[in-house]
């Protein structure tokens, strides 16, 4: 059990805090009680529904800020699920002059949101006059009330003088657009991380106001514009455009076919064979950890995984040689890049990406797989690569059952190697 969790089921038992949301529907917490377990800041941001500790989830509750120092527990419909990507990707070069920008530098929202800017990302999506960048960082709420969809129905909630936090925000001359930047893929996000800093500078300007959500990942933004069709509604956001933007890298097919003879083959390390059919979620958990080695619990609390997947992803780039398990203080599970997994991390995109699609065909079902498809121009069915993998070796794979499964990873990780090639 994480401390979070830990923390959160002493709390609920001291406050008897159930028993309070059942009967009131909600239950106000202030700082000071929360710090009786833990710091508040470390027990009350939960930017993903996966993160939330395993009470909360288990009620089907979630917490918001009200003030600068109490929060609201409720059965909150909080997180909004990210709508699918749109399947077009516009290419985008960085400027020739600029050498800050190589990916191993985009190390932060901020660092993104400027490689976005420098880019043309920005003034493309926007579509506004004159962009300026303007207010950013932290700053009070001011005072707002809304209502909130939860289990019994409707609730309305009043915030006052709640912290906000706006990661960048552009003004031109027709509107104000406010951004969260995130570099974790995820499937959802918290609302009020657009809606408070919304509510707060709706009442400050007499422009419209913009909400920008941008995930940047592996040289991709993925931009999306939500728009609140009725301001005092929490729930109310709306998808009105969705937009992704790629670094070019020009790989060609060639490209792909060389690394398939240049890539060696290895043995099947002892790791199970991956369960994990992103590959983008991969490469991004080995973002997170080119900054710095990371325990499990951390991975899981802070990012977008749950339980199993930081142990999915972290096994799939072990299998890779990527990613290393070792064991910290109290024997807890610390995840770090291998010596491979650094040096590739470390390369400018182009050759980090073909570096990646080189460790992955250095394995035989792999390599097999992809030269089927391009004797075939077309990608095996399921069964037929189930059985190349039954001629590989593959370690503590021996059902037909787990082979049929383990072969949409083999499927979905050659298709990432294509297309890198076939999308440009």
């Amino acid at each position: 059990m994480g401390l979070n969790d830990s923390a959160w089921e002493k709390l609920f038992e001291k406050y008897r805090i159930l028993e309070a949301v059942k009967n009131q529907g909600e239950f106000i917490i202030s700082a000071n009680q929360i710090k009786e377990l833990r710091e508040p800041r470390l027990m009350t941001k939960f930017d993903h529904k996966v993160n939330l500790p395993a009470i909360f989830a288990e009620n089907d509750l979630a917490i918001l800020p009200i003030t600068r120092g109490s929060y609201m527990i409720s059965s909150f419909s909080a997180y909004h699920q990210f709508e699918a990507l749109d399947t077009k990707v516009q290419r985008i070069s960085i400027p020739s002059h600029i050498q800050s920008f190589s990916p191993q530098f985009l190390v932060s929202e901020a660092i993104a949101l400027n490689c976005a800017g420098a880019c043309g990302v920005l003034s493309d999506f926007l579509e506004d006059e004159g962009i300026v960048p303007t207010v950013s960082g932290r700053m009070g709420s001011g005072r707002f009330g809304f209502n909130i969809e939860t289990k019994p129905g409707k609730r309305f909630v009043t915030v006052d003088h709640s912290q906000i936090e706006i990661d960048a925000a552009y003004e031109g001359a027709h509107a104000l657009s406010l951004f969260e930047a995130k570099r974790d893929l995820a499937d959802d996000f918290l609302i009020r991380q657009l809606y408070y800093p919304f509510r707060a500078w709706s009442q400050r300007i007499d422009k419209p106001v913009k909400t920008v959500f941008l995930v940047f990942s592996n040289g991709i933004f993925n931009l999306y514009q939500y728009q609140f069709d009725e301001i005092n509604s929490y729930n109310s956001l709306r998808l009105v455009k969705q937009k992704n933007y790629c670094i070019e890298t020009k790989i060609s097919l060639t490209d792909i076919e060389n690394c398939l003879k240049i890539a060696g083959e290895v043995p099947e390390p002892e790791i199970s064979f991956p369960q994990a059919d992103s590959m983008p979620r991969i490469i991004n958990l080995m973002e997170l950890l080119y900054e710095k080695p990371m325990a499990n619990q951390d991975i899981t609390a802070k990012y977008a995984f749950d339980k199993r997947q930081t142990n999915y992803y972290a096994d799939a780039g072990r299998y890779l040689g990527l990613i290393e398990k070792d064991y910290g203080e109290d024997n807890t599970i610390l995840f770090r890049l291998s010596a491979k997994g650094k040096h590739i991390m470390g390369l400018a995109y182009k050759e980090r990406l073909l570096a990646i699609a080189a460790q992955i065909l250095r394995h035989k079902v792999f390599r097999e797989t992809l030269k089927l498809y391009l004797a075939c121009k077309a990608m095996p069915d399921r069964r037929t690569v189930a059985q190349l993998m039954k001629s590989a070796g593959l370690y503590h794979v021996a059902a037909d059952s787990t082979f049929f499964r383990r072969a949409s990873t083999v499927i979905s990780w050659t298709n990432w190697i294509l297309d890198l090639a076939e999308k440009q």
